[in-house]
C-alpha cells in the first residue's frame, strides 16, 4: 500500500468547544467534531458520528485508489506546543487485500497541503507476525521532500516504530512539538514511542489537518491543542565554512572537520579526521537543511573489517551550530553535532 498525498482542495471541519484564544502560548483549544461545517473536501467525506460509545468525526475517501486526505482545523496557526486527538480506525476493504490502516495528525502544514510533517499510524501491522513489519505500526514522514519510502529506505527504522495498537479500538495520540524536535506518545504513555530529533520540513508553523486514506473509516474525537512559546529557531543559514564534527554512533565515536562551500542549493568540500582525511564531500542545501556525501575508511580499531565505506550526514545548521543523522553504511549509525571554527 503506497502513501499518496498532494491534495489541493482539502476540508475545513469542526466545531470549537472552547473560547478561541489564537496565537496565545497555553490557551488551550478543543475541538468538539460533533458535526462538520464549511466542508470543501476532495476525495474525501467528512460526517459526525458515534463511535465506539462516543461522538465523533469519520473521514472517508470517494474512491478506494490509495489516496488520502486531510480536514483542517479551523483558525489554526501551530508553532510549538502539544496535539492530542484520539483516533481508531475500521478496514473496509476486503479480507484478501492486505491493509494495515493509515490515520494521523499533520502539522505545520501550508495552507494548500503541499508541504507538512506527518505523523500516522498502522494499527493492523502491530499485529503482524513478522518483526519487521510490526515496526512499522508508527510512521513520521514528511512532504513533499521526504515521504515513507525514502525515509525507511535512506533511514532504516529511525523514522518509524513498533507500538501495541490494533484496528477498531480508541488509541490515545499525543504530538509535542519543540523547534525542529517531535515526540509521540502513545494511549497515555510517559515514554515516547517515537522520537524526531530533526524534523524534516522547512515549515516552522502552519495548520494543523487531521488525516485518513482510502480503503477504511477514519475516526477522531477528543482534539486538543495547546501551543507553547515557540523556541527561537529560524530557517537559511550558511554552511559556508570550517565545522568541527563530533559523531555519536552505536559502534563508536568519531570526529573530524568538515569543511563546506555553497554554490546556490549545491555544496561541495572536504571531510578529515577519522574515516578519512581529505575525502571531497558533495551535497544539497535546502533552508539550512543539508544532505551530504563522502567516500571514507573504516578504522581497524573499530569492530568489522577495515575497508572503504560510504558516509550520509543529513541535518539542519542553526547559526553557528549543527546537528542531525549520520550513517556509515553498513557500519554505524547515529548523531552528528557541530560547532563552527572561527575564520
Amino acid at each position: 500500500m503506497f502513501l499518496r498525498l498532494g491534495i489541493q482542495s482539502l476540508a475545513l471541519v469542526a466545531l470549537l468547544s472552547s473560547t478561541q484564544l489564537l496565537g496565545q502560548p497555553d490557551a488551550v483549544r478543543t475541538f468538539s467534531l460533533s458535526r462538520s461545517a464549511d466542508l470543501e473536501t476532495h476525495h474525501l467525506k467528512a460526517e459526525a458520528v458515534e463511535y465506539l460509545g462516543r461522538k465523533a468525526l469519520r473521514l472517508t475517501t470517494e474512491t478506494q485508489n490509495d489516496e488520502s486526505g486531510f480536514a483542517f482545523l479551523p483558525g489554526v496557526d501551530f508553532a510549538d506546543g502539544t496535539i492530542e486527538a484520539d483516533l481508531a480506525v475500521r478496514l473496509t476493504t476486503p479480507p484478501a487485500v492486505r491493509m494495515p490502516g493509515f490515520l494521523g495528525v499533520a502539522f505545520r502544514s501550508n495552507a494548500d497541503g503541499s508541504e507538512y510533517e506527518l505523523f500516522y499510524l498502522r494499527p493492523k501491522d502491530a499485529l503482524a507476525d513478522d518483526q519487521a513489519m510490526r515496526n512499522h505500526a508508527v510512521q513520521y514522514s514528511a512532504e513533499p521532500h521526504h515521504g515513507w519510502y525514502r525515509l525507511r529506505r535512506e533511514w532504516p527504522f529511525v523514522y518509524e516504530s513498533y507500538a501495541d495498537i490494533q484496528p477498531e479500538t480508541w488509541i490515545k495520540m499525543k504530538i509535542e512539538v519543540a523547534g525542529r524536535t517531535a515526540r509521540l506518545f502513545l494511549n497515555g504513555s510517559t515514554n515516547p514511542t517515537l522520537v524526531v530529533d530533526g524534523l524534516k520540513s522547512s515549515n516552522l508553523h502552519g495548520k494543523i489537518a487531521l488525516w485518513g486514506y482510502s480503503g477504511e473509516e477514519s475516526y477522531f474525537s477528543n482534539v486538543r491543542i495547546t501551543p507553547s512559546p515557540a523556541l527561537p529557531v529560524k530557517n537559511g543559514s550558511d554552511v559556508a565554512g570550517a565545522w568541527d564534527l563530533k559523531y555519536a554512533s552505536d559502534a563508536g565515536r568519531f570526529a573530524g572537520t568538515l569543511t563546506l562551500t555553497r554554490t546556490g542549493n549545491d555544496l561541495a568540500g572536504t571531510w578529515s579526521g577519522d574515516l578519512g582525511d581529505s575525502r571531497p564531500v558533495k551535497g544539497t542545501w535546502r533552508d539550512g537543511y543539508v544532505e551530504l556525501s563522502f567516500p571514507g575508511d573504516w578504522p581497524a580499531e573499530h569492530d568489522g573489517a577495515p575497508g572503504p565505506v560510504s558516509v550520509a550526514i543529513a541535518g539542519w545548521f542553526d547559526g553557528d551550530t549543527g546537528k542531525g543523522r549520520m550513517e556509515v553504511v553498513g557500519r554505524a549509525d547515529g548523531i552528528w553535532s557541530a560547532q563552527q571554527k572561527a575564520p
